[in-house]
Formats: C-alpha cells, sequence, structure tokens
C-alpha cells in the first residue's frame, strides 16, 4: 500500500493577500490558483520552492465559526514545520523581509530551529535537520 498526505488546509482571512506573503515572502511557489464557481471558491495550492512533498490548500474562510481560526489553527502551538537545507540563508532572508520571529534560534539535537508567525499568526518551525537526522534526506 502506497499513502501520503497531499495537501495541508491552511484557512486564510484573504486568497491575494496569503498568497502574495508565502510566494513573496517565503518564495513558495503557487501550484494551481482555479476559481469553482459551482462553490464560488477558488482551490489555491502553494509549496516551499523545490519540494516534492505535502503541499498546503489555502482555504478562505467560508463560514463564521472558521474566522476563529485564522492564525490559531493549532490552539497556539507550532503548526507547520519548514524544512532547510541552510537555514541561516532563509533566516536572514526572512528577517530581512520582515517576518516576526517569536523563538530565537537554537540548536537541538536534531539540528537548529527557530519559531516564527505567518501573516495570521500561526507559529511555524523553521529548521535544518543535522545530517545523521532520519528527516534529513527529506529536505536536501
Amino acid at each position: 500500500m502506497i499513502q501520503s498526505v497531499v495537501h495541508i488546509a491552511l484557512v486564510v482571512k484573504d486568497y491575494d493577500e496569503a498568497i502574495e506573503f508565502y510566494t513573496k515572502k517565503l518564495h513558495f511557489t503557487l501550484i494551481e490558483d482555479t476559481y469553482q464557481p459551482d462553490q464560488d471558491k477558488r482551490w489555491v495550492v502553494i509549496s516551499p520552492p523545490n519540494s516534492s512533498g505535502t503541499t498546503i490548500l489555502l482555504a478562505r474562510s467560508s463560514k463564521p465559526e472558521q474566522i476563529s481560526f485564522i492564525g490559531n489553527q493549532a490552539g497556539g502551538r507550532v503548526f507547520l514545520f519548514l524544512g532547510t537545507d541552510d537555514f541561516w540563508r532563509d533566516y536572514n532572508d526572512m528577517i530581512a523581509k520582515g517576518i516576526e520571529f517569536v523563538r530565537e534560534p537554537e540548536e537541538q539535537s536534531y539540528g537548529i530551529v527557530a519559531v516564527f508567525k505567518d501573516l495570521y499568526g500561526n507559529l511555524w518551525d523553521l529548521l535544518q535537520f543535522k545530517e545523521s537526522h532520519p528527516m534529513f534526506q527529506r529536505v536536501k
């Protein structure tokens, strides 16, 4: 059996501002942006650069109860983990682009990590795994 997590839905307030943030500040690739008239919504898929793994579906809130989850999809915990092959390159680029880090870089047994906020306040880890870590090959 072969299975994989294909998309993770990220609830956003506005498609275009989310696309702007992820493509301009984090260098993500816009994979698809298709209007679905029968549901009056867009199917917007983004991915980190050169990634072949799970993608993010930007899902505009469509019901009042979804609005409270924008920026708080994990109840204040780190929600997403952005692996990189060059931590300091990406960290310095993100700082230069005004990304807010809420936890400064620190060395851990698995690599180096810092926590940042996306445009809505969701927390992300930026991390680079050590070569000895099992996840290293997936990011390399």
